[in-house]
């Protein structure tokens, strides 16, 4: 492509981004999601950027940029709101069971209908994110909104995140380890444990002294956060870009990927909720379940892709499903949690 060409595609492509952020608001669509794809359609366009390491790499500033994330998601975790979600044990126990064992159970017998073929790696990037943990924010959020037991889901919020880090390597190491001569489990722990556990133990440490400003600063930290999840997006793109690793799939592949994210999603949430009512959850306790147990973290999920696939080429399909889902579930949870949010003031009412 000419670079003329390039530039007036590149130029075209970001003054679209104002027109559709405007249109997708009027719907309810969340402008972060816009974003992720508008990152897309740049590393197509443009890869070159998010390639070179002169003058400065946007890599290693995603990097960087991930302890910061976590170091300030630790300055806002407080013990307090942690020990008092404590009590609902079998609440925790369906959350983390959902999160880490049920997801990858229904993924992980798809792998013989995909083994040897094309799409293998857009299942091992489907089997990725059904190994990852649950959101933070988002799952609080909808929690918050639908009625639900908020300190049980930060709670559990927070627990899945830190348990994640040696989780989802064990199994993606099932599959990792065969194909990847330089897959190394205790190295790949140890890098995570640098990377995330370590600066949430300090931020934690620092709460009492921090934490208050980083609550109120909370919305300027969010976007702190998202910058660097789309810089992450837009680098791991540009390498698979520039390798030309999208070539072997179809505009129907990806059609049905976002299908597959879709009956994933609902099925999950199904068995969920089958589970919290035979459990004889209330009320409460079944939202948490629900929203904290169909969720996954595209946080950790651009984090541990960056540690678990060390070829730079393969991140951005990876990424793919988790992206997807990612879209799915704010969409799908937004609008179930605006609706038990209205059935909520209606009983008050009656």
């Amino acid at each position: 492509m000419k670079p003329i060409q390039q530039k007036a595609d590149l130029e075209k492509a970001v003054g679209l981004v104002p027109r559709l952020a405007a249109t997708a608001a009027r719907f309810g669509i969340d402008w972060f999601l816009l974003a992720l794809i508008s990152m897309i359609i740049l590393a197509y366009l443009w890869p070159q950027i998010g390639i070179d390491r002169e003058p400065v790499s946007l890599g290693d500033v995603a990097t960087y940029g991930v302890s910061v994330i976590f170091f300030f998601y630790g300055l806002r975790l407080s013990p307090e709101k942690l020990r008092s979600g404590l009590s609902s044990w079998r609440l925790h126990l369906v959350v983390q069971l959902s999160t880490f064992i049920l997801f990858p159970l229904l993924i992980l017998p798809l792998h013989t209908l995909f083994e040897g073929t094309e799409s293998e790696m857009l299942w091992l990037g489907t089997f990725y994110l059904a190994a990852l943990p649950s959101t933070v924010s988002s799952s609080v959020v909808m929690v918050s909104i639908a009625g639900g037991n908020i300190p049980a889901a930060i709670f559990n919020a927070s627990i899945s995140s830190l348990v994640g880090v040696f989780i989802t390597p064990l199994w993606m190491g099932l599959f990792l380890t065969a194909s990847t001569e330089s897959f190394d489990i205790w190295s790949i722990m140890g890098k995570l444990v640098l990377q995330v556990i370590l600066p949430v133990v300090l931020g934690v440490l620092l709460h009492k002294r921090w934490g208050e400003f980083a609550e109120r600063n909370k919305k300027k930290m969010r976007y702190f956060d998202q910058f660097i999840i789309l810089t992450i997006v837009y680098t791991s793109f540009c390498e698979s870009f520039a390798r030309n690793m999208f070539a072997a799939y179809t505009l129907r592949d990806i059609a049905l990927l976002g299908a597959a994210m879709i009956v994933l999603f609902f099925l999950v949430y199904a068995i969920i909720y089958g589970f919290s009512k035979t459990l004889g959850f209330n009320r409460n306790d079944q939202i948490t379940a629900i929203f904290c147990g169909s969720k996954k973290s595209l946080v950790h999920g651009t984090v541990m892709a960056k540690v678990l696939f060390p070829n730079p080429t393969t991140v951005g399909i990876m990424l793919l499903p988790i992206m997807m889902y990612h879209a799915l579930q704010l969409l799908a949870a937004s609008i179930i949690a605006q609706a038990l949010a209205r059935r909520n003031r209606a009983e008050v009412e009656e």
